[in-house]
């Protein structure tokens, strides 16, 4: 009886794993390599208002071999304080296809409309200085029908949540002339009716080093690994990132 229950209950697990396997579908994992470029500018107007602009060029497939995003993103920034600022604004994206086209066609670049808010605060403890956001963003990326563009736009929501953790090499204080190690990780969330199967969008983990050029500007080079689910659900990205960012930040 013993043996007769233990063939059963051991061909049952055999037989809901072979069902299993059968139904659910196959994680696929694409790996590419990337470069990005980017600026970043916060001008301070007055006690309470600023401008904010960042631009963006990221080229895909051993890091430079075509074009994967165009980004021109101007803002307009309130400062609660000196280390809480409040910002929006409005972002233009020219995405371009995720695989590169075939029979020499010419790519598919999608245009992006995209307004965003953002509250950004900075803290120090001790040697460790801190910068985080959060961000939402409302997105209008153009439909498409084959490789076509179609009429009409696909909205969804976005929120990112992004933290970014400095250390001097030398002191406690960023001062130019001294690197910084650089720690940093973005999730970005999806949320919207279109949205069924990639509420997760990505995560960017970034460590580097930053260089303050002076008390205005500085360049940050390093490694960022984006690990980014797409709209199927079952497929994902893995980019393996060069990234170079140049901050420049004003204050009159």
């Amino acid at each position: 009886m013993i043996r007769t229950f233990t063939f059963l209950l051991l061909f049952a697990l055999a037989t809901q794993h072979d069902l299993t396997a059968q139904i659910l579908p196959t994680k696929q994992v694409r790996t590419q390599q990337q470069a990005w470029l980017g600026y970043f500018n916060q001008t301070r107007l007055s006690n309470r208002w600023g401008i904010w602009l960042d631009l963006h060029a990221r080229r895909t497939d051993d890091f430079l071999d075509r074009w994967s995003t165009l980004i021109v993103r101007p803002g307009l920034t309130y400062y609660v304080s000196d280390q809480v600022r409040l910002t929006v604004g409005y972002a233009h994206a020219r995405l371009y296809p995720a695989l590169p086209p075939t029979n020499g066609a010419d790519p598919l670049v999608r245009p992006e409309h995209r307004f965003w808010q953002q509250i950004n605060w900075q803290g120090h403890f001790k040697r460790l200085h801190l910068n985080q956001w959060i961000r939402a963003e409302e997105r209008n990326v153009r439909k498409t029908l084959g490789n076509e563009l179609a009429d009409g736009y696909s909205f969804n929501y976005r929120f990112r949540y992004m933290i970014t953790v400095q250390v001097p090499l030398k002191g406690d204080t960023p001062k130019p002339g001294v690197p910084n190690f650089v720690v940093q990780d973005e999730i970005h969330i999806n949320a919207g009716r279109h949205i069924t199967y990639n509420y997760f969008d990505q995560n960017r983990f970034f460590v580097g080093l930053a260089y303050p050029f002076s008390k205005t500007f500085t360049a940050q080079l390093g490694y960022m690994n984006l690990f980014q689910q797409q709209t199927s659900g079952t497929n994902f990205v893995n980019n393996h990132t060069i990234r170079l960012f140049l901050f420049h930040n004003l204050n009159f």
